[in-house]
């Protein structure tokens, strides 16, 4: 999607901090980060967000878990969060599929 900021991101043509990349997706640190550690793994490919996961395109959403399991050992992050917003009231502001992944501080529940 040509006016995706997360597509940009992903392409390269917006500079980030990145964490990871592989064919599949692309990780960075979080601009406005909400905790010591704060990164976004996101599909390369558009998908707007966990409601757009099909069939077709769940192994994308599969292979980015398991990018996540593997970012969290590498960083020895014994414990964290990963956060997926869908749609405006839930508190989505890039439409394009993307998991938080914070640590380093206490998680309260229920979130905000």
């Amino acid at each position: 999607m040509s006016d995706c900021l997360f597509c940009k991101i992903a392409a390269g043509e917006i500079p980030s901090n990145k964490v990871y990349e592989d064919e599949v997706c692309y990780a960075f640190h979080d601009i406005a980060p909400q905790a010591p550690t704060h990164f976004l793994v996101i599909p390369k490919a558009h998908i707007g967000s966990v409601s757009e996961i099909t069939e077709d395109n769940s192994g994308v959403a599969a292979h980015i878990f398991e990018v996540i399991a593997k970012l969290s050992k590498e960083l020895g992050l014994d414990s964290y969060r990963v956060v997926s917003n869908i749609g405006e009231q839930a508190g989505q502001s890039v439409f394009h599929l993307h998991f938080h992944v914070l640590s380093g501080r206490d998680m309260t529940w229920p979130p905000g």
